[in-house]
């Protein structure tokens, strides 16, 4: 079955090839393609084109499909094109007539712009909570570890003192900025394209307001031409947004990868979490940071995979905009295992104290040593002079601490105010919203 069928067919090898993977990925649109129908329905009924009797049956039919799909009883059959198809072929072998109108008022088009928003709300959501949860995990770690110091390096060169309160605070404050990149996204997804049918508009007098509260929209793609305009677009953003976060956990696998190195020895991890080599009985291989790192790496090519099949599209509709899908879909899963398993296995990191004693980091103090010169009234310039020609006659001596007080130094990590940023952006997802909408949508009666 497809909505578009007439009195022709099309060729097997035709539908083969541009059907692709439409059945198993629309599986994952399965119960936003029902709470879409939900709410156009109700619309519908609204504005006359449904009668009270023909909402309640086919609203009663839509429920229990939602229902199917949540225990994972439900599938797109053989011959079937899409869920859109499915879902209609469903309700029209239990209904009759009635289901037969539900496509009133709406294009597939604008159909599946519905069902990838609030798939895409949906998935930015459990980004976000995953984010969220490493974010403390790693504010956490910043404050348990606060006074170890750790090298700073610039060049891959022994630059100036660090600590791994500062470490880990600095990848909690990247994710703050990658949140503002998520919420910049979900901003774009949470308006409504319902109404817009193929692109044009209807000639029905739809309440397109109507549909936007029902499904727990902010606003709507008002425009009914930019709203065909934004697919594509919106997957653009998506994609920059989760490409955020991957380069904040690429950039700290790498780190770890060298952190755990022999050579550095700054961290370790318990056995268990590491895996070894089949010729060399001696290795501890950091493998989750270098599949992170690797997975992550790929994710950020995302955005120009999707930019490269947007190229040259006018406005209007176009096939190949349905393999946006291939590239989007694998993506939210991939970034939500690596931060998964970075929640996992951060707090089993085992820390090594006393880095500094080793004596090939006493020149990270020399700049401290020539402020503390400054300090004491020595013009900046010959203070660097003095620090430099005692460094070069090997008669440096290392100051007995590091004294960095100011905000977001060694001293004063500022995660209090980190974390009241990120709580700040978390508050204008307003993710209760949509979830009140939902609920009212599936239990309300007609």
């Amino acid at each position: 079955m497809k909505l578009w069928q007439k009195n022709t067919h099309t060729a097997k090898e035709i539908e083969r090839f541009t059907i692709g993977k439409d059945p198993e990925l629309d599986m994952e649109l399965a119960a936003f393609d029902v709470l879409g129908s939900l709410a156009h329905t109700q619309m519908l009924q609204s504005i006359g084109l449904l009668t009270p009797d023909e909402l309640r049956v086919l609203q009663a039919e839509l429920k229990n499909i939602y229902q199917r799909i949540e225990a994972g009883d439900f599938a797109i059959e053989v011959g079937v094109e899409d869920i859109h198809s499915q879902v209609e072929l469903e309700l029209t072998r239990r209904v009759g007539e009635a289901g037969k109108k539900i496509h009133s008022g709406r294009s597939r088009n604008d159909q599946v712009l519905l069902d990838l928003k609030l798939y895409f709300r949906s998935q930015l959501q459990n980004t976000v909570n995953q984010v969220t949860g490493f974010f403390s995990v790693l504010q956490q770690l910043s404050e348990q570890h606060k006074d170890v110091l750790l090298p700073g390096y610039t060049h891959l060169q022994v630059a100036m003192p660090s600590s791994f309160g500062l470490w880990f605070g600095a990848y909690a404050e990247s994710l703050v900025d990658d949140v503002q990149l998520l919420l910049a996204a979900y901003k774009i997804v949470d308006k409504n394209p319902l109404g817009s049918a193929a692109g044009y508009g209807s000639s029905f007098p739809l309440n397109r307001q109507l549909t936007t509260d029902l499904l727990g929209f902010e606003s709507m793609n008002y425009n009914v031409v930019y709203a065909q305009m934004g697919r594509g677009k919106t997957e653009k953003v998506v994609s920059v947004a989760l490409a955020s976060v991957a380069a904040t956990l690429a950039k700290m696998a790498m780190d770890l990868c060298l952190y755990m190195n022999q050579n550095f020895g700054f961290v370790a991890l318990p056995d268990a979490f590491t895996t070894g080599s089949s010729i060399m009985p001696h290795k501890k291989n950091p493998d989750v940071f270098e599949l992170v790192r690797g997975r992550c790496n790929r994710l950020q090519a995302l955005p120009t995979e999707i930019s490269m099949l947007l190229v040259n599209l006018p406005s209007g509709y176009h096939r190949e905009l349905q393999v946006l899908k291939e590239s989007l879909f694998p993506a939210f899963r991939e970034l939500q295992d690596c931060l998964g398993i970075l929640t996992y296995i951060l707090p089993q990191l085992q820390v090594k104290q006393h880095i500094l004693k080793d004596d090939k980091y006493k020149y990270l103090f020399s700049v401290d040593a020539v402020n503390a010169q400054v300090l004491e009234g020595i013009p900046f310039r010959d203070a660097y002079k003095a620090i430099g020609e005692s460094i070069e006659a090997d008669t440096f001596t290392a100051p007995a601490a590091a004294t960095h007080t100011h905000e977001g130094s060694i001293g004063n990590l500022c995660n209090e105010q980190i974390a009241a940023h990120m709580q700040k952006l978390l508050q204008q997802f307003n993710f209760e919203r949509v979830a009140q909408a939902y609920k009212k949508l599936l239990a309300q009666e007609v």
